[in-house]
C-alpha cells in the first residue's frame, strides 16, 4: 500500500468509501453487514487505514454500519472520516444534534477527520451565514479533541469555493472535491487543485471513476488503452492519472465489493503514473465521451431524500444515459425498463417541483432532464 504524509500522519493513498456498501436485495438502505465487516477486515490486513462515511449515504445507515465493522479494531489503526450534512438547508440549526448523533453513531469518541459537506452554489449563503454557529461549534470540538483535522468537500464550482476559503480557509486543514479523467477539465478539478493549491490544502479525492461510469467505455477506447498498458484494466487507468497529481494525498474509492477492493489495493500497491503518451490516449476517450451528451449523475442518491414521487432518480437518469448513447431515443433497454414501473413512478410523473435539483452535487438540471427522457420514450 502507498501512503502519503499528512502533518506526520502516513496515510493510505487508497481510502475506503463508505456510500456504495454492499446491500441486501438491491435496497440502498440495507447494509449487508457480515460482508462490511469481511471487507474492512481485508482493508486493515493490506494497510488501508483512511475510512470515510457521512451523515446521509444508505439512508442514515452508513456511519452505523462503518462503526460496527471498525469497532473490532484497535482505535489507533484506523482513520475515520464523517461529515456535517450542510447540503441538506434544513440541517443548518442542527450542527450540536448532528454531531451528537454520529459519534453514537459510529461508536466513536472522536473523529479523526471531519468535513463541512458539499459546499455548493446552493448552501454557501448558509454555509457562510454566523447565525447557524456551524464554524465555531466544529472549532470547539477540534479544542476539546473530538476532531482532530477539519476539512471540507466541495461539488461547487470554483467562485463558490473562493468565498469559502475567504470566510474559513484558516481553519480549514484539507479539501475533498471530485477528481478524474474526465473531471479535470469537464469540471475544472485542474482550476480547483490550482485553488487550493494556493491556501496550501492538499487534496482528497472523490468520484475517481464517477460511480463506476469512467470504466463503461467503448470498445474501440479500451483497447486503445489496453495496447499501452496490456496489464491494466480502465478501473486502474483512472487511479494512475490521478496518481499523477502531486497535490492529492488521499483517494476514497465507494467499492461496493471484495473483488474491487482487492483490485484497487493491487493498484495501489505501487505508483505508475501516466505517461504524456497515455495522458493524450486517455483524453481521446474523454472527448468521446462527452460528446455523448449523457449526464454526470454517480448515484449519490441525496435526490431520491427529497423527491416527493418517490422518484428512483439515480436509475431513471442511468437509462436515459443509456437512451443517449444508444442513440438519443428512447432505446431498447431504457423503454424496456421504464416499462416495467408503475406509471407514477416514470419520468413523466416528475411535477417539477426542483427539490432534487437543489440537493444535487452534479448540479443536474433533474426535472429538465426526466422531462427530456419522457419526451424521447414518447417519441
Amino acid at each position: 500500500m502507498l501512503y502519503k504524509d499528512f502533518q506526520g500522519l502516513k496515510l493510505s493513498a487508497l481510502g475506503l468509501g463508505a456510500m456504495r456498501l454492499p446491500v441486501v436485495d438491491g435496497d440502498d438502505t440495507k447494509i449487508d453487514q457480515d460482508a462490511v465487516n469481511g471487507m474492512v477486515a481485508y482493508a486493515m490486513e493490506q494497510g488501508i487505514n483512511y475510512y470515510d462515511t457521512a451523515w446521509g449515504y444508505h439512508g442514515g445507515n452508513s456511519e452505523v454500519a462503518l462503526g460496527r465493522a471498525l469497532a473490532q479494531h484497535p482505535r489507533d489503526q484506523f482513520y475515520l472520516a464523517t461529515k456535517f450534512p450542510g447540503y441538506d438547508l434544513s440541517n443548518m440549526d442542527k450542527v450540536e444534534e448532528i454531531f451528537e448523533r454520529q459519534l453514537e453513531k459510529t461508536g466513536m469518541e472522536y473523529f479523526d477527520f471531519y468535513l463541512i459537506h458539499n459546499v455548493c452554489e446552493s448552501n454557501i449563503d448558509e454555509y457562510l451565514n454566523p447565525a447557524h454557529g456551524i464554524m465555531p461549534y466544529l472549532l470547539e470540538q477540534k479544542k476539546a479533541g473530538r476532531i482532530r483535522h477539519l476539512g471540507f468537500s466541495a461539488h461547487g464550482a470554483i467562485p463558490v469555493m473562493e468565498r469559502f476559503l475567504e470566510a474559513y480557509g484558516e481553519h480549514m486543514e484539507f479539501c475533498q472535491i471530485q477528481l478524474n479523467f474526465l473531471d479535470w477539465r469537464f469540471q475544472n478539478a485542474k482550476g480547483k487543485v490550482d485553488l487550493l493549491k494556493k491556501y496550501n490544502l492538499p487534496v482528497w479525492v472523490m468520484e475517481p471513476v464517477r460511480g463506476g461510469k469512467l470504466a463503461q467505455i467503448s470498445d474501440e477506447d479500451a483497447a486503445r488503452l489496453h495496447e499501452l498498458r496490456p496489464d491494466e484494466s480502465t478501473v486502474a487507468w483512472a487511479f494512475r492519472f490521478i496518481q499523477g497529481i502531486p497535490e492529492v494525498c488521499v483517494t476514497l474509492s465507494g467499492m461496493s465489493n471484495m473483488d474491487q477492493l482487492k483490485e484497487n489495493i493491487q493498484t495501489f500497491s505501487e505508483d505508475k503514473s501516466l505517461n504524456e503518451e497515455e495522458r493524450a490516449a486517455l483524453q481521446a476517450v474523454v472527448d468521446e465521451m462527452l460528446g455523448r451528451g449523457t449526464v454526470p449523475c454517480t448515484a449519490c442518491h441525496y435526490c431520491t431524500n427529497h423527491c416527493p414521487q418517490g422518484l428512483d432518480i439515480p436509475k431513471l437518469l442511468e437509462m436515459y444515459n443509456e437512451a443517449i448513447v444508444t442513440g438519443g431515443k428512447g432505446g431498447f433497454i431504457p423503454s424496456m425498463y421504464v416499462g416495467t414501473l408503475p406509471e407514477d413512478k416514470r419520468p413523466d410523473a416528475c411535477i417539477g417541483c426542483g427539490s432534487c435539483a437543489a440537493v444535487c452535487p452534479q448540479q443536474i438540471d433533474i426535472p429538465g432532464t426526466l422531462a427530456d427522457f419522457a419526451a424521447k420514450l414518447a417519441g
